[in-house]
């Protein structure tokens, strides 16, 4: 994707027309590239270069869709950073990717001065909302850039983005995606979807740290859409939102849904102007989703799968087939194969690890050559961790997920990362983490404790420790004390035997 050029083309066809709207102001196409060009010229100034790092730690406001637009007009490799984050997990992620700029909203948890300190790759920092001594302030950035951006040699192979799934101090994990990635996620809807200018979107507060986020920015600009930006999900205000500004479409997480449903007064919103309704990121529901087709019974509802390592979606079920159940069928531009144990592949109704290959498979892990090689085979097929099969139509189905991989309702845990922080407690001795099931975010982190002789520990403690450490949907929701872990005759934690474990 040539952001650059998109961004010339979109300002020159649709100059008036409303590129997205924030808390009631909109923003043309005109405007978004004017502002867009006037980040990457300040960048320009600065000395950045292609390829260097522009770290973000910005909730869904608008200075975020600039943020990735200038940055991809001159090449420069964004870093999108999860605004529930704690200093300690910002700080490692910008010194992982050696990100040369930080723009951030500042949060009262986050020390700006403290982070520049602590990361001797940042040259740049720009405050958004509130200026700080020693960083650029955002308004006066754009106030005093220009608005003309010379052309540069693009390259659609080159780096555009690391997305950190997960992290801690040893072993942050960025998914590696380049600009021709970027086109995968519109590739996938234009050939399941019938979309055009025409239609409306609402991004619904899906993070932009998250692939699933970014999409509606693409979407945007690839297909000239109206976005309505949310900084945060809050179920009340996106009905209302959909029914003033007549939404046509949007993606959501099933807890998103369930909040929805929640509502006493749902019913009351005129949600007629709705074509489509996609799950994603957990387990789905069809009882769910049919709860939710009662309020806009005009809307196709449709389940889909992707990963960030896969520049997600890949996979939509396909308007017209009845199978809430199932995530569909993989568009042309990637494969799917569900394979055994030992690499074979499966046929029909066979269960097996998913494995998939195309357009969409990243370029690896940052930093990471032993992971990559881990999960990429020399063929080029993702191993994508996640059980499933297909049936006699060539729908897919996920069952459930391998090794320590925790989505909590879309958001990605390693449960190494949550143990190693736990561990940091001086009073715990043992400690392993698994996923369990949760009705509303699809899975949950589970911890189990073994507390050092003579100690006592509660739950209640050990999430206030975990609150400095960790963001708050990586904190287990089950604390389970025990005398001692399960082991392997090898002497590791057996985690198959902690599901249904009891010390």
């Amino acid at each position: 994707m040539d952001v650059r050029k998109l961004l010339l083309q979109r300002a020159q066809q649709y100059s008036k027309k409303c590129a997205f709207v924030f808390q009631d102001k909109r923003v043309n196409f005109s405007e978004l590239k004017d502002t867009s060009f006037a980040l990457a010229n300040f960048l320009i100034k600065e000395g950045i270069k292609p390829s260097e790092k522009v770290a973000m730690f910005l909730p869904n406001i608008p200075q975020a869709i600039y943020s990735f637009l200038g940055a991809f007009s001159i090449d420069t490799v964004v870093v999108p950073l999860d605004y529930m984050l704690t200093e300690e997990e910002i700080i490692n992620f910008i010194n992982h990717s050696e990100a040369k700029v930080l723009i951030i909203r500042p949060k009262k948890d986050t020390d700006v001065v403290n982070i520049k300190k602590q990361s001797p790759s940042l040259k740049t920092v720009i405050t958004v909302e509130e200026r700080i001594e020693g960083a650029f302030f955002w308004d006066e950035v754009i106030e005093n850039a220009d608005t003309t951006l010379a052309d540069i040699e693009h390259n659609e192979d080159a780096l555009s983005s690391i997305f950190y799934t997960s992290g801690s101090t040893g072993h942050p994990k960025g998914v590696m995606l380049s600009f021709r990635h970027l086109d995968n996620p519109i590739n996938c809807m234009n050939e399941f979807l019938s979309i055009s200018p025409e239609d409306t979107i609402i991004s619904g507060g899906v993070p932009f740290s998250h692939i699933g986020g970014v999409d509606c920015i693409l979407v945007m600009l690839a297909t000239a859409q109206t976005v309505v930006l949310m900084e945060r999900f809050q179920p009340l205000e996106f009905l209302r939102n959909i029914e003033k500004y007549r939404v046509t479409w949007f993606w959501i997480v099933p807890a998103m849904y369930v909040a929805i449903l929640s509502l006493k007064d749902a019913a009351r919103f005129d949600l007629s102007s709705l074509r489509y309704a996609v799950v994603f990121g957990a387990p789905s529901s069809p009882s769910l989703l049919k709860r939710f087709h009662r309020l806009c019974p005009n809307a196709y509802l449709l389940n889909g799968w992707g990963m960030t390592e896969t520049s997600a979606p890949n996979c939509v079920l396909p308007p017209g087939v009845d199978k809430l159940e199932s995530i569909g069928r993989f568009y042309s531009g990637m494969q799917a194969k569900i394979v055994d144990e030992d690499g074979k592949e499966l046929g029909a109704q066979k269960q097996g690890e998913l494995w998939v290959k195309g357009e969409g498979v990243m370029l690896g892990y940052y930093k990471e050559p032993q992971l990559t090689e881990e999960v990429l085979t020399p063929e080029g097929w993702l191993k994508t961790g996640d059980i499933a099969y297909y049936d006699k139509d060539g729908l897919f189905y996920i069952v459930g997920r391998i090794k320590d991989m925790i989505k909590v309702a879309g958001e990605i845990v390693f449960s190494p990362e949550v143990e190693e922080k736990i561990y940091r407690h001086p009073k715990v001795k043992e400690v392993a983490v698994v996923g369990v099931p949760d009705k509303l975010r699809g899975e949950v982190p589970k911890a189990f404790i073994v507390v050092k002789e003579g100690e006592s520990l509660t739950d209640s403690q050990l999430k206030e420790f975990l609150r400095n450490h960790l963001a708050h949907f990586k904190i287990p929701h089950y604390f389970e004390f025990v005398d001692e872990l399960p082991k392997t005759r090898t002497g590791k934690i057996d985690k198959k035997k902690l599901h249904n474990y009891r010390g």
